[in-house]
C-alpha cells in the first residue's frame, strides 16, 4: 500500500513520495495523516489525497519547506565562509581549506593503504565501515559545501513547481 501512496506523491510531493518508500514510511505517513487532519494510516492518508484536491497542494507544501530549509541550511554554511573570508587572520580566512585538505589526505592515505596492503580478515569489516564512512560522509560533505548538491536543488524545485501547475 505505501507504493500505491509513493505513486499518488511522486508528482506533487517527490521528497515525500521517496521517504513513504523508503525506512521511514511510517513517520512521513503521520506527518502527512497530521497536515491532512486524518488517521495515521497509509488507507486514510491515500483516501484523503485522492478524495481532496486540496490535498495534494498541502503535501506540496511539505515538500516546499523541507526544500527551503535545506537551502537555509547550505546558505548559511556559506556566509559561514565568506564571514570567515573577510577576518585579518591567516588561520580563520584559511581554516576551512586546511580542515578539508587533512580530511582529503587522511581519506586517500586511508584508500591507498586499503587497496595495497593486506588486511587481516577480522580487520575487513571495520576497513570497509571506515570506507564508507569516508566516502559516504566525509568527501560527499565537502563536495555538496563547496560545490553544492544544485542538480538535485533545481531538479526538484522543477518537480515541486510542476505539481504546484
Amino acid at each position: 500500500m505505501n507504493d500505491f501512496l509513493a505513486g499518488l506523491l511522486k508528482n506533487v510531493a517527490p521528497g515525500l513520495a521517496t521517504v513513504v518508500a523508503g525506512p521511514l514510511g511510517g513517520m512521513a505517513v503521520k506527518a502527512m495523516a497530521d497536515r491532512l487532519g486524518v488517521s495515521d494510516t497509509v488507507e486514510a492518508v491515500t483516501q484523503a489525497i485522492q478524495a481532496d484536491p486540496e490535498a495534494a497542494m498541502k503535501l506540496a507544501e511539505i515538500d516546499l519547506k523541507q526544500f527551503q530549509l535545506e537551502n537555509e541550511d547550505r546558505a548559511s554554511a556559506r556566509h559561514m565562509q565568506e564571514v570567515a573570508l573577510q577576518q585579518d587572520s591567516w588561520f580563520a580566512k584559511n581554516f576551512l581549506y586546511l580542515f578539508t585538505s587533512v580530511w582529503s589526505v587522511f581519506a586517500m592515505t586511508f584508500f591507498s593503504l586499503a587497496s595495497f596492503y593486506t588486511i587481516p580478515e577480522a580487520n575487513t569489516r571495520i576497513v570497509d565501515t571506515i570506507i564508507g564512512v569516508l566516502i559516504g560522509t566525509v568527501l560527499t560533505g565537502f563536495f555538496n559545501f563547496f560545490f553544492g548538491s544544485s542538480k538535485g536543488s533545481k531538479d526538484k524545485t522543477d518537480a515541486l513547481v510542476k505539481g504546484v501547475k
